[in-house]
């Protein structure tokens, strides 16, 4: 059970992985790409640190049953994995079939949060904003017009501005990058579908090996009556 060994680490690797990049956002970025006002702790830093702590436990529950030939921890794991594999089916299901009315909410949802960039408890989403305007060239959520409804006045962030300054947003001679940083997510994600379906395939895969060899093992242990010999 050699390839079941190294799902178990795989997924200990990512879940390391993952919860360091997490716990490092979380210390240098503060609440960093909180975007949505209803869901303010949908962080990137918190998403990245529950993927990686559910990776890394899943990775020590599959790792220790086959070590020990432990019956509990070899169901345990494959239920664990049983259950992430349907939610990602399920999600995946909604998003596709109730995919405009995501995208309305969705760019909702972010208009709404706009008006939250100047108040002093959300430093995490103004921080998100200059970010995302400044690396993607973008401003607003469909155009910067966006901002004068949020801000009720006529300006915009100053990394809206193609030549940035401070203040700049407040001059409206100034140029403004023209397309909206929703439009800029869509164009991303369309050019980088194919990576990011073998990414989709190579998990998925990984997940099936992992709940196929830990039923085989538990079948085995459970059969013989005795320890497996990895």
């Amino acid at each position: 059970m050699f390839i079941f060994h190294l799902c178990c680490l795989f997924y200990q690797l990512c879940g390391c992985g993952l919860l360091g990049v997490g716990i490092w956002l979380s210390v240098s970025q503060g609440s960093f790409a909180t975007f949505s006002p209803s869901f303010p702790s949908l962080s990137a830093a918190n998403m990245v640190i529950a993927v990686g702590a559910i990776a890394m436990v899943t990775g020590f529950l599959g790792c220790l049953g086959a070590i020990k030939e432990n019956k509990c921890l070899l169901l345990s794991f494959f239920i664990v994995l049983l259950i992430i594999l349907l939610t990602e089916l399920i999600l995946l299901t909604l998003f596709f079939v109730y995919s405009d009315k995501v995208r309305e909410n969705a760019k909702q949802d972010l208009k709404d949060g706009l008006a939250l960039y100047n108040s002093e408890n959300n430093i995490g989403l103004r921080n998100a904003w200059n970010i995302i305007q400044a690396e993607w060239k973008c401003c607003g959520v469909i155009a910067y017009t966006d901002w004068h409804d949020a801000l009720r006045e006529k300006v915009v962030p100053d990394r809206c501005c193609q030549e940035h300054y401070q203040n700049c947003g407040r001059n409206s001679t100034n140029m403004f990058w023209n397309g909206g940083c929703f439009e800029k997510v869509e164009e991303w994600l369309d050019d980088n579908k194919l990576l990011l379906g073998t990414i989709g395939m190579v998990i998925l895969v990984v997940q099936l090996l992992g709940m196929a060899f830990s039923m085989t093992l538990f079948h085995h242990i459970h059969r013989t009556g005795k320890k497996y010999d990895a």
